[in-house]
């Protein structure tokens, strides 16, 4: 008896410390224990540095809506110099301050749930390293019952890519359905 219970407490001396370093990149392990709400959402951006740069052109996605190896792809000199046919060039401490952050804080590395469920999704795909979000296999199923005069031919939202101009929390983290207004239709429920 005394040792099954040395098994069970080994065992999950193991699994934690095996999670903490996915929760260490939440908050610190001991917060992550007791937030209660630690699997909502994604974790929203907290690098001054990331967010300068990214939302000068578009709004600063974070870092856990796609797993590192995404990041790896997107955050590298030879990549942004045509970064979805821009160039986004960066100086190289940047590039890496914000490259790290990224690769650091992503879907895969995050105990974040909606992050979670995006790294779940992607590891479970074939084929080449998921670049864009809104081709994401967990994000399309998500916006599949939303129709497309409601997106693309809406002036206020234009593409999924403008993830904050339907979802009204999504600077924080927060993609839930009642957080929702898309532009010009107003009491659309899915």
């Amino acid at each position: 008896m005394m040792q099954r219970k040395l098994k069970v407490a080994a065992l999950l001396a193991v699994i934690l410390s095996a999670s903490s370093a996915y929760a260490v990149a939440e908050d610190g392990f001991w917060l992550w224990l007791v937030k209660f709400n630690r699997q909502k959402g994604v974790r929203p951006v907290t690098d001054k540095q990331y967010l300068e740069e990214c939302e000068g052109c578009h709004f600063a996605y974070q870092p856990g809506l796609l797993p590192a190896k995404s990041w790896e792809a997107l955050l590298n000199a030879d990549a942004l110099r045509k970064h979805f046919g821009v160039d986004a060039e960066l100086d190289n401490d940047t590039l890496k301050a914000i490259h790290d952050y990224a690769v650091d804080n992503a879907a895969d590395k995050s105990w974040y749930k909606r992050s979670r469920k995006i790294a779940v999704a992607v590891a479970t795909t074939e084929g080449p390293v998921p670049l864009r979000i809104t081709e994401l296999r967990y994000i399309s199923r998500k916006h599949r019952n939303i129709p497309e005069k409601m997106i693309k031919g809406n002036k206020g939202v234009k593409s999924l890519s403008f993830c904050d101009k339907c979802h009204t929390q999504a600077a924080d983290g927060v993609y839930d359905v009642d957080t929702v207004s898309i532009p010009n239709y107003p009491d659309w429920k899915e």
